[in-house]
């Protein structure tokens, strides 16, 4: 007999440092799931990751107080902003230039967001990172 799913949970948590603290931990404690046993099983998931990077994650939590995780890769603004070395997008995109990424850089982030973005090419891929970073204000060169 299959697991009765009780719902599911959206959370953004560093890669490498889940830990009970907010907002991790209130928000599973909430739902009855095992706090250190999420925190010590997204870490192992995430150890290979590069640390601190932003992680989306789906948690599905069953009647039994089980879980499993989805764990995503990383935004597209987390790539675009690392590559174009900034530390935020410009205060007015289509006015004001943040800053600038190469063409071969999109297509790197592309390849890596593939399995996350509604693309079938690699292509179309590029234009969804294209207009992520048009609307943080990053010029394509």
């Amino acid at each position: 007999m299959a697991k009765k799913l009780v719902g599911s949970l959206k959370l953004q948590v560093p890669a490498g440092q889940a830990n009970p603290s907010p907002p991790v931990g209130p928000a599973l404690g909430q739902r009855g799931i095992n706090i250190m046993e999420f925190c010590k099983a997204f870490n192992a998931k995430t150890q290979e990751m590069e640390q601190g990077a932003p992680c989306p994650t789906i948690i599905t939590y069953y009647q039994d107080k089980s879980f499993t995780m989805e764990i995503k890769t990383p935004p597209a603004s987390y790539y675009l902003k690392k590559a174009a070395k900034l530390k935020s997008g410009a205060n007015t995109p289509g006015r004001a230039v943040a800053g600038h990424v190469t063409v071969a850089q999109v297509k790197e982030i592309a390849e890596a967001k593939m399995k996350d973005l509604n693309a079938t090419s690699i292509e179309g891929a590029m234009q969804i990172i294209l207009g992520s970073a048009r609307s943080m204000g990053i010029e394509v060169k």
